[in-house]
C-alpha cells in the first residue's frame, strides 16, 4: 500500500496485522482517484470508517484543505496516526462510531464510505447523510461495498453520477447539485 500521487507520493502505508480491517486495493484506489481527481484541491474530505487512512491520505497528498478520520476501532486509529506521520501529513483523527460522527452533521466537500461489507453500513450511513444533510453543494460521495450490493435512491438534490465494478467491488459516486 502506498500514496499514488501529491506531496507523499511513494510513502509505503503501515497495513493492518490482519483481516479485520480491509483496506482498499491498489487498483480500486487508483481507479477512484482517476474519478474524482479534479474534486480534491481545497476541499473538506471525511474518511469514514477510515481503517488505514489511505483514502484521506491521498486526498491530502493531493492537496485537501483538511480530512477528518473516522473509525470505531482502536488498531484503526494507531494506523491512520502512524500513516499520517509517515507521510508528513497532518489530520484529525476520531475514534467514534461512524453513524454517530455522521449526526452530529459537520459538513464536508468530499466524503468517502467504504465500511465492512458484511454489514448494512453502507445503506445505513447513505440514509443518515441524506437525512442529516451533510455533504456541501456540489460535493461528492464516493462508496465502496460488494458488487451485488444495491443502494438506496439518492432522493434531490442527491443524485448518482455513475457506478464502476472492479470484480467482486462496486464504487458508486453520489453528487449533490448546486442550487446556483
Amino acid at each position: 500500500m502506498r500514496v499514488i500521487s501529491g506531496k507523499s507520493k511513494g510513502r509505503k502505508l503501515k497495513e493492518p496485522s490482519d483481516y479485520a480491517i480491509r483496506p482498499t486495493t491498489d487498483m480500486v484506489k487508483e481507479s477512484v482517484f482517476n474519478i474524482i481527481q479534479f474534486d480534491i484541491e481545497g476541499r473538506r474530505v471525511l474518511d469514514l470508517f477510515a481503517g488505514t487512512g489511505q483514502l484521506g491520505i491521498e486526498c491530502l497528498s493531493r492537496g485537501a484543505s483538511e480530512c477528518t478520520f473516522v473509525d470505531m476501532s482502536a488498531e484503526a486509529i494507531a494506523l491512520v496516526k502512524s500513516n499520517l506521520k509517515t507521510c508528513g501529513l497532518t489530520g484529525r483523527v476520531v475514534r467514534d462510531d461512524s453513524l454517530s460522527f455522521l449526526k452530529r452533521g459537520e459538513r464536508f466537500d468530499l466524503i468517502f464510505l467504504d465500511p465492512p461489507y458484511a454489514e448494512e453500513l453502507l445503506s445505513q450511513a447513505l440514509r443518515i447523510i441524506y437525512s442529516v444533510d451533510i455533504l456541501n453543494e456540489g460535493g461528492i460521495i464516493v462508496c465502496e461495498g460488494p458488487r451485488e450490493k444495491l443502494l438506496p435512491e439518492p432522493e434531490a438534490p442527491y443524485y448518482k453520477i455513475k457506478e464502476y465494478r472492479y470484480g467482486r467491488v462496486k464504487l458508486t459516486t453520489i453528487g449533490k447539485e448546486n442550487k446556483k
